[in-house]
């Protein structure tokens, strides 16, 4: 399937580029299944000179899994999830350097996975540039496979059966605690995911890991924190991670169960926009066996 379509490689140790290659025309039948091949075994795909519609982007994310909206509460009943904007844009224009809504964008510059916090996480997102600046702002990636892979056993086994407590307010405590206490940082309960987890396609296993984390199972919070903090650090070596440059129309999809990935500084006076869909794993895509090792460690 996937060799009908032309890619070279992104970094030596995953990732490809996808060449002339039209996201707006893919079908569920004929296209879907050589991308969702890619998907699996490279992680991370980027395409570029895109022009995708909010609606052909909705319809692209709904072929890999069901729409994430974590606005449902904010939405009249029956209305659909929209593209999210991940921009310092707003109706008054760019937020300033420390403004709340631009601290929540800074936020996001360390090393995450989406969704973690969720009762349902992300399989993968798919982002889009819109409006760029003129240095900054790049999207960098970082497989937590192929860092688990490489590992020394002795750190591999500090943290392999482990169960890690996730919620999307300690990302934001790191931050600001006036961030951290806004109720859009507080919606959800806190979600606990084993740490490891394998790809049900190929078994191949890779770290689950965020800032979002707060707790890891059995660990002193410091104990714990210095832990991730060590294992971030592990997956983030140059070798194990992708740094993309945004041009307008450049494609971005990733693998949220085996890549960690940050956003970078730029000049906050500058507009910046990227548009965002992310779609919810299911059953199948590891979150049924994911939950089996959580009812096996208690």
């Amino acid at each position: 399937m996937s060799n009908s379509i032309e890619t070279s490689p992104l970094t030596g140790s995953f990732g490809v580029r996808v060449h002339n290659f039209n996201l707006s025309d893919v079908s569920l039948q004929d296209d879907y299944p050589a991308l969702r091949a890619l998907f699996e075994e490279h992680s991370a795909l980027l395409f570029s000179n895109q022009d995708l519609s909010p609606r052909d982007h909705i319809r692209l994310a709904e072929m890999f899994g069901p729409v994430e909206d974590r606005k449902k509460d904010e939405r009249r009943p029956g209305a659909a999830p929209e593209v999210a904007l991940v921009s310092n844009e707003t109706a008054s224009g760019v937020t300033g350097e420390m403004d709340l809504h631009t601290l929540h964008l800074k936020a996001n510059q360390q090393w995450h996975i989406d969704s973690t916090f969720m009762p349902v996480p992300s399989l993968c997102n798919i982002l889009t540039a819109k409006v760029v600046t003129t240095t900054g702002g790049r999207t960098e990636l970082a497989s937590t496979r192929a860092a688990w892979a490489a590992m020394p056993e002795e750190l591999k086994a500090r943290i392999k059966g482990k169960v890690l407590g996730h919620n999307y307010r300690r990302s934001r405590e790191r931050i600001s605690m006036q961030l951290a206490n806004l109720p859009m940082f507080n919606k959800w309960p806190a979600q606990r995911w084993p740490a490891v987890w394998a790809n049900p396609t190929n078994e191949r296993e890779a770290l689950y890991i965020a800032s979002h984390v707060f707790e890891v199972e059995g660990l002193s919070s410091s104990e714990g924190d210095a832990l991730i903090d060590e294992l971030i650090e592990f997956c983030t070596q140059q070798r194990f991670v992708y740094s993309h440059s945004w041009k307008v129309g450049d494609v971005l999809m990733w693998d949220q169960r085996a890549t960690l990935h940050r956003g970078t500084p730029w000049p906050y006076d500058q507009p910046r926009t990227l548009a965002s869909v992310c779609c919810s794993m299911a059953e199948s895509d590891g979150l049924a066996t994911a939950r089996v090792k959580l009812e096996s460690t208690h």
